[in-house]
């Protein structure tokens, strides 16, 4: 058998040192779980070294047998990473070790390749975008501004770019594709309802997505990401090759993710686009019926309440049964017409809208159905499921062993809140000694971190302050802002509860200290706020969620990170509320469950931006006091890094004149 051990210390030599404790203990219990077919929850802080921790077992184990083991990935980016760094490294490691090389593959979903099919017979992009798209004509529209000629200039250098692919045996990879927007690549791709599929499409030999699933079936480690991982699960196991164990990489988005896949949305807009695009197709009665439905939705969303649908009287679910009747004699019609390409997308486009109304108009008890409205897209009709522990505990966890990790899987200082997320039952935890009793049993461990919190960092409270109200922050609140940012000279992260918020805090500490530069989310691209924010001193930024999870800033870039509520769930969020609800009426406590964790895992995420590395020091402010007065507050600060913790603002703010030299 390969020794795991061996394979992480060749891994970590290679980068230049020693396997951490908390790294080995990881690589211990997931070879574990991996051996005696047990699921694993894994909490490895921040620093931990974690993916060498999980791959050094998983590649032993595919070097020792030919078992294939899938890597599940949060986003596209961490996926790159592994793809690029770790995997390479690991590779090398094994390689040494045994003398064997295990092949590794990326998988990724079908619109994250170009379509052949789609690239050269042309998409919906109006012909005149493509006219005079030369290069002259292409300098000439960006001086006018003339988005429409820019747009074909973009998708003609894809169309070129896609066949450099095809003639090399390339994969026609998003990420390697020319700098490109969203509606550039649906040029160029293809949404997974609409695929012809390879026996039926005229360029299936040369297909991208095939070429990639061909490569996947040979690899011994596949990595993909939640999204893939959701997909598979939801239909019976179709996206993923068959494998024997899998590795979900920052599990604490897992929930939000499947459930994002599962949820579908409806607009008139949507109707009425795959009404004109079967029209070539239907009679002209079927046809009109079809394209009156768009109207009658927007009718119904126009007297609907911006809240859960939950009344099969209400006007969206009688509206959905319409929709639902006309769409599946649509589907029907379109189904008869052979093997015309674009005939067969079309029917899989309206198959798609009969679907999900369907599904709107059922309002089962497992679904959350919901009318939302914005300035930009109008109203539009949401449904998700009510849960989805039911699915992971089934088509995940049922399927053979599973490890979860990230650095915040503890909520409230225990594991069973996530694990019961994801379908895991307390009842069903062992001991990391026990042996397994059935096929859902589970351990978990907490590997610790690297970092040393109470020294490295200070949780400041501020229990003085008002608690957060509904009309803007509270004067006494924006003055504390201002104080903390300018004790850090800037070198501020500003973590806030809306948008709204973030811009009030922006422009007070713009009008309080011209001296430093305040960047706000919405400023620019928040790749280059946060890029000027690592490499420009003096500098803060403030942003809404994308900032709590999405940011990685080591260094004395960030020495104070301010929140200014606890991140709750918004009191008009549907699918939460609708969640909470049941947790109630099943005889639990849904604000605990429901609200508590969804806080808990937030604030973890956000504390954790401020310790990266070992050298960072500063302070974590927390500017909602219910964090200090609350009953739920313990709970909370149980899920938080382990600071030295106080309520005193003039602390706080002698630690981060100490870090800038500025005091004894």
């Amino acid at each position: 058998m390969t020794d795991h051990s061996s394979i992480l210390a060749a891994a970590v030599g290679e980068i230049g040192g020693d396997a951490r404790p908390g790294q080995q203990a990881m690589a211990d219990a997931v070879a574990q779980a991996f051996e005696d077919g047990t699921h694993l929850l894994v909490q490895a802080g921040t620093g931990t070294g974690k993916s060498l921790g999980y791959l050094a077992p998983a590649l032993a184990r595919c070097a020792d047998s030919e078992e294939v083991v899938v890597v599940a990935t949060a986003t596209l980016a961490l996926q790159a990473q592994l793809a690029t760094k770790d995997i390479p490294t690991a590779l090398d490691a094994v390689e040494s070790v045994t003398g064997k090389r295990p092949k590794a593959a990326i998988l990724k979903g079908r619109t994250n390749y170009a379509c052949l099919y789609r690239a050269r017979s042309g998409g919906e992009l109006e012909q005149d975008s493509l006219i005079g798209a030369s290069a002259v004509a292409e300098a000439a529209a960006k001086a006018k501004g003339d988005d429409v000629s820019r747009l074909g200039a973009e998708v003609l250098a894809l169309r070129e770019w896609v066949e450099e692919e095809a003639e090399r045996g390339g994969l026609a990879d998003r990420d390697d594709a020319p700098t490109h927007t969203a509606k550039g690549w649906a040029q160029v791709s293809i949404p997974t309802r609409e695929c012809l599929g390879v026996a039926n499409c005229r360029f299936g030999a040369e297909c991208f997505v095939e070429a990639s699933r061909e490569e996947a079936r040979k690899a011994d480690l596949i990595v993909t990401n939640h999204a893939l991982l959701a997909i598979n699960a939801m239909h019976g196991g179709t996206a993923l090759p068959e494998h024997g164990s899998l590795i979900v990489d920052e599990a604490h988005e897992l929930v939000s993710r499947i459930t994002t896949a599962a949820t579908d949305e409806l607009t008139p807009g949507i109707v009425e686009r795959t009404a004109r695009r079967a029209l070539t197709w239907l009679d002209d009665d079927l046809g009109v019926d079809f394209l009156d439905q768009a109207d009658a939705l927007r009718e119904a969303l126009d007297e609907s309440e911006l809240t859960r649908i939950t009344a099969a009287s209400a006007p969206l679910p009688y509206a959905a049964a319409a929709l639902r009747d006309v769409s599946r004699r649509a589907a029907s019609a379109l189904g008869k017409g052979g093997e015309d390409p674009e005939r067969q997308q079309a029917a899989a486009a309206v198959k798609e809208i009969f679907d999900i109304a369907e599904r709107i108009a059922a309002l089962k008890e497992t679904d959350v159905v919901w009318v939302t409205e914005s300035e930009i897209m109008g109203r539009a009709a949401y449904v998700a499921p009510l849960n989805v522990a039911g699915l992971l505990r089934d088509q995940v966890f049922g399927q053979g062993p599973t490890v979860l990790t990230s650095a915040t899987l503890t909520l409230g200082g225990a594991f069973e809140p996530t694990a019961g997320a994801v379908g895991l039952r307390a009842a069903d935890r062992i001991e990391l000694e026990a042996e397994p009793e059935h096929e859902h049993s589970w351990r978990a461990v907490d590997v610790g971190s690297p970092f040393d919190y109470r020294k490295q960092g200070i949780m400041y409270v501020a229990r003085r302050l008002p608690p957060p109200g509904r009309d803007g922050m509270h004067q006494e609140t924006l003055a504390e802002i201002a104080q903390l940012v300018w004790a850090a000279e800037g070198r501020a992260l500003g973590l806030f509860a809306s948008r709204r918020a973030a811009e009030q805090a922006a422009d007070y500490c713009r009008r309080e200290l011209p001296d430093l530069t305040i960047l706000c989310q919405g400023d620019a691209q928040l790749s280059e706020l946060t890029r000027r924010f690592l490499d420009e001193p003096d500098t803060a930024l403030f942003g809404t969620m994308s900032l709590w999870q999405g940011v990685d800033v080591p260094g004395e870039a960030c020495q104070v990170v301010i929140i200014d509520k606890i991140p709750f769930p918004r009191p008009d969020d549907p699918l939460m509320q609708a969640r909470k609800k049941a947790v109630d009426d099943a005889g639990g406590n849904g604000f605990m469950s429901v609200a508590a964790t969804h806080a808990a895992l937030l604030l973890a995420q956000g504390a954790g931006r401020l310790i990266r590395r070992s050298e960072d020091r500063g302070v974590v402010a927390m500017l909602d006091p219910r964090l200090a007065t609350a009953r739920y507050g313990s709970f909370l600060t149980a899920s938080l890094p382990d600071f030295w913790t106080t309520t005193d603002g003039d602390v706080a703010v002698s630690a981060l004149r100490r870090l800038r030299g500025d005091e004894e």
